[in-house]
């Protein structure tokens, strides 16, 4: 069966903590709505809530008014990365090293990352066994297989290096998008591939950053405009094509999935981060990192920074 695969990023604006990319692949009919195909276990974000499992946009699933429980719910019931229901992990590290245990050295530089974020943090133990159930239940009826999850984590110092490397701040999206094509590419059985990104900015063209990815195949762009951008790539082991378009964390089951990926492994990152600036400084109000409040925190933890000997660009991304 054909490889489906979404790619979407959480934590590109922000000023203050990391960025994080996911992809995801299933294994699932051709041309099929995975939204239709697990409506048994699944549904979209403005459907009536029932008990079975958001997959959307994150941002139409989590708000901090609205709260995570649903985001988490999803995430780690769905578990895309995990082949064995019974290796959950029980922490932050524990969920990274499933996800991408290469990013935890990276990690280990930051002075605020820990790892040790207990899991699940809202969702009942019990009603997190049984999303699990529907989600595998109805993925096997329909024939569905999760094979490969990955997220690329990239913290404020490498975020600024790619920036002074490039000089380009949409250097992070495409090293990022290389590295999680490359290791699907690598780690995936010779079927067809579609690979769909949500799109970011007013890039229409991106053949060149695609054959970085597909380094041993040659990269055709069949259609480059504002609202779709269409590839396919020659020479390789399988058919492969690339869709990047606006708005596909709504359209496309895979990519939004990937979105709530993203910002369940950022936001538990910027707990985290939080934790540790707040300990720093006492009575400090946590901060999301974007631009505004960022400022306010930024200015907050100045003094700790020069305390524990800490750069200004190993915390606030320049861009």
């Amino acid at each position: 069966m054909p490889w489906h695969i979404g790619i979407d990023e959480a934590g590109y604006g922000p000023n203050l903590g990391p960025f994080v990319m996911t992809l995801v692949a299933c294994q699932a009919p051709d041309e099929t709505d995975l939204w239709r195909l697990l409506n048994a276990g699944t549904r979209r974000a403005e459907e009536a809530a029932d008990h079975r499992l958001v997959v959307a946009d994150s941002k139409q699933v989590y708000t901090p008014a609205r709260g995570w429980r649903e985001l988490e719910r999803t995430v780690l019931a769905a578990a895309p990365w995990r082949q064995d229901p019974d290796l959950a992990a029980t922490n932050l590290h524990g969920l990274l090293q499933q996800l991408g245990y290469e990013e935890i050295s990276h990690l280990r530089r930051e002075a605020w990352f820990v790892g040790a974020t207990a899991l699940p943090t809202a969702v009942e133990p019990d009603d997190l066994a049984s999303a699990r159930g529907l989600w595998q239940t109805s993925n096997r009826s329909a024939g569905v297989a999760w094979g490969y999850c990955r997220c690329a984590i990239v913290a404020a110092p490498r975020f600024n290096d790619l920036i002074d490397r490039w000089d380009s701040k949409s250097a992070v999206l495409s090293v990022a998008v290389t590295e999680l094509m490359r290791g699907c590419l690598a780690a995936t059985p010779p079927e067809p591939m579609r690979f769909v990104i949500d799109k970011h900015g007013g890039r229409n063209t991106y053949s060149a950053l695609l054959q970085h990815a597909f380094a041993d195949g040659i990269v055709m762009a069949e259609e480059e405009g504002r609202l779709r951008s269409a590839y396919r790539v020659e020479g390789l082991d399988r058919p492969v094509r690339i869709l990047v378009t606006p708005r596909a964390d709504v359209e496309h089951f895979t990519v939004a999935l990937a979105s709530m990926v993203s910002k369940y492994v950022r936001e538990l990152l910027m707990r985290e981060f939080n934790r540790f600036w707040v300990g720093q400084v006492p009575g400090l109000e946590p901060t999301a990192g974007y631009p505004n409040d960022a400022v306010r925190y930024f200015e907050a933890i100045r003094p700790a920074m020069r305390k524990l000997g800490i750069a200004e660009r190993l915390v606030w991304r320049s861009r």
